[in-house]
């Protein structure tokens, strides 16, 4: 299981969601999803409170720097106890304190996913009320367009008749179709052209810092790129394997 993005619109917004699996034996998969989050939504079952991974997952974000973070309290609608959800309310915002998040003030929304997806109008509110928290809690992000165009390669696939795609999220700067770009670090660097942009399944003119995006490459053989690599605006970056501490 390796996360996947959705993509969604809020009146104010366009998010890109990286869905990071919960399961334990996953937490790799959910590094590589969150190290390239501006802010992140942890679900936690009413009907469990945290787990052992739930506090994992709050750890990993604080040490890959997620920003800001939203609780949302899923399957309230299996829980009749209104102290019990409080409890488990206060659970979470306790441990959420423990690794430095602020805990008492960040929004915690108790919903139902099924029962939002069964068009429940009390359920489907709550979504809603998910929504604006993301709009009004996590500010508008910085991005760096306009330096020296970096994506880090996240996976590489393989299309018939088209070549090789490589997808990561744009660190900074904008890759355009056309762009002569480096595949840099681990082997040997090489260049490349960048003969389409697409986001989403829609094919772009371009990709922005912030974006998740694939990049075709011209001439580019699927076992010649692997993740780990970065591709680069050529001659900006260099790669190290020494350095000294």
């Amino acid at each position: 299981i390796n996360t996947s993005h959705v993509e969604y619109d809020t009146p104010n917004r366009h998010y890109a969601h990286v869905d990071c699996p919960g399961h334990a034996d996953y937490v790799k998969n959910m590094i590589t999803g969150a190290a390239q989050m501006d802010g992140g939504i942890l679900v936690v079952a009413a009907t469990d409170g945290p787990m052992p991974q739930t506090r994992e997952h709050i750890l990993l974000g604080r040490q890959v720097g997620i920003p800001y973070i939203i609780v949302f309290m899923n399957k309230c609608d299996m829980v009749d106890d209104e102290e019990l959800l409080e409890l488990v309310e206060m659970e979470v915002r306790e441990l959420l304190s423990e690794y430095d998040f602020p805990g008492d003030d960040l929004p915690v929304i108790q919903g139902s996913a099924l029962g939002a997806l069964n068009g429940e109008a009390q359920w489907e509110a709550k979504i809603v009320e998910l929504a604006e928290a993301l709009d009004t809690y996590i500010p508008e992000p910085e991005r760096a367009v306009d330096m020296a165009f970096l994506m880090p390669i996240e996976d590489v696939f393989s299309i018939q008749g088209r070549g090789t795609v490589v997808t990561g999220r744009i660190e900074r700067g904008i890759l355009k179709v056309g762009d002569e770009v480096a595949i840099v670090g681990i082997k040997e660097t090489v260049k490349t052209t960048c003969t389409g942009v697409e986001m989403f399944r829609k094919l772009l003119d371009e990709g922005r810092a912030g974006e998740n995006v694939g990049a075709l490459l011209r001439g580019t053989k699927r076992e010649e790129v692997e993740r780990g690599q970065v591709l680069a605006k050529p001659g900006s970056i260099t790669p190290h394997t020494k350095f000294e501490s």
